[in-house]
């Protein structure tokens, strides 16, 4: 796939100053191919960045910090693109947007199709979406297409929806406004991190879109003149959906789609939209990738929910299984460690750990001390 590239008159000028006001993502306007600000109602981006000691000891990353994303509209990543793709779609006239999604995208284009008051059409896997999200998507109006197929298949089903009946299309792999929309979050962490960028970054990779987009926001700042490196980046793909991971650890910068089977249904991707772009971008930084299985997914989510009251689902944990799975191969670095926290686990609750307890009590307070050890 062939990323249409923006070209901007790169240089300091181009990022705003430490006290310049901005709204969100759109602080970041000079940077963007279009200007949101003020005609999207839903504020985007900054997210916070954590610093949290007590997983920080956990897993012995003293340098570990966390993008939160599920602090969105919708707690995932997927809102950055949605705002920069429906703010060009009002401008464009569109009569209606639509998106293939495994469900956080959807979500995301549900939320705001219904606060910009455009028809949404999404198209979702039957065999594999979330009943939670689909009734989240519901509830924001949306039509939800229950394809009887895969990913990929309701994919190329949205795109020709969009061609034939004139819809909008939101689609990552087709729309390069999504790119551009989730570079912001590696200007965010370099901001937050005192104008500096990370040692490290993890980063979950499903079609691709989120590693691409966070180097290339790692790129336009050193272009800028503001940074003068580039972090090493990781990719963290689910070991059952992994062809990307593959192909890196042999070398090859092609790689053979697969029949993905994982339970985080936002990487469950078996041939990526930006793997070329991702696989380009882990090399050039001297990263590397890491698979992780689906126990060290729940691991993670228990894990991050139990040492920092952060309820992740298993697609937005997946850098942190990959950050602890990939720590004994590597020297931990100096510097900061990013891991990017991009979906919330309040949407799936098929996926919750079972951290506490759940203790029947009669209405007896003595009985509350015996059930309490207190």
């Amino acid at each position: 796939m062939t990323v249409p590239r923006f070209d901007y008159p790169y240089g300091p000028e181009l990022i705003p100053g430490p006290t310049e006001p901005g709204d969100g993502l759109w602080r970041w306007c000079r940077l963007l191919p279009l200007d949101g600000s003020g005609s999207y109602p839903l504020q985007v981006g900054d997210t916070p960045l954590l610093r949290p000691t007590r997983l920080r000891d956990a897993v012995g990353l003293a340098g570990l910090v966390l993008k939160d994303e599920t602090r969105t509209p919708t707690g995932s990543n997927k809102d950055r693109a949605t705002a920069l793709c429906l703010v060009d779609a009002l401008r464009r006239g569109a009569r209606a947007v639509a998106a293939a999604s495994s469900g956080n995208v959807a979500v995301s284009l549900a939320a705001g199709a219904a606060a910009t008051g455009l028809p949404a059409y999404l198209f979702v896997s039957g065999h594999t979406v979330s009943p939670h999200k689909v009734a989240l998507m519901r509830a924001f109006g949306a039509t939800v297409l229950l394809v009887d197929g895969s990913y990929e298949q309701a994919y190329r089903l949205s795109e020709a929806a969009c061609e034939r009946f004139g819809w909008y299309s939101r689609n990552t792999a087709s729309n390069p406004l999504a790119l551009q929309a989730k570079k912001t979050v590696a200007f965010e962490v370099w901001e937050q991190l005192g104008r500096v960028m990370p040692e490290v970054a993890y980063v979950p990779v499903g079609d691709g879109v989120t590693l691409a987009a966070f180097a290339l926001g790692c790129e336009e700042l050193v272009r800028c003149g503001v940074a003068d490196r580039l972090p090493r980046i990781v990719g963290v793909q689910a070991s059952g959906a992994a062809p990307l991971a593959r192909a890196f650890a042999e070398g090859r910068s092609t790689w053979t789609p697969i029949e993905p089977n994982t339970i985080a249904d936002g990487i469950d991707v078996g041939n990526p939209f930006y793997g070329e772009q991702a696989l380009a971008a882990v090399r050039q930084t001297g990263g590397d990738f890491v698979q992780v299985d689906d126990d060290q997914l729940h691991e993670a989510v228990a894990l991050l929910a139990r040492t920092t009251g952060l309820l992740a689902e298993p697609a937005g944990a997946a850098a942190l299984a990959g950050a602890i799975t990939h720590r004994p191969t590597v020297s931990p670095p100096d510097g900061p460690i990013v891991v990017l926290i991009t979906g919330t686990g309040l949407k799936d609750q098929r996926r919750l750990p079972e951290g506490g307890r759940a203790i029947d009590v009669p209405a007896d307070l003595d009985a509350i001390g015996r059930a309490a050890g207190a």
